[in-house]
């Protein structure tokens, strides 16, 4: 997993992410969107999606 800086908040501030880089997730089957870049296949998501951290 590559993670950004965090959940942007209404009160300006930010919540930072539960992941670290490296971990390895389960989601769910349609959770987060695909994308193609170099022929390198990326699915990018929410923290939401994330059901499971293992590893």
């Amino acid at each position: 997993v590559a993670v950004g800086p965090g959940k942007p908040l209404d009160n300006g501030s930010v919540r930072a992410s539960a992941l670290k880089v490296g971990d390895k997730v389960i989601y769910g089957q349609y959770a987060g969107s695909t994308y193609k870049a170099d022929g390198v296949e990326y699915k990018v998501l929410r923290e939401d999606d994330v059901l499971a951290v293992i590893g």
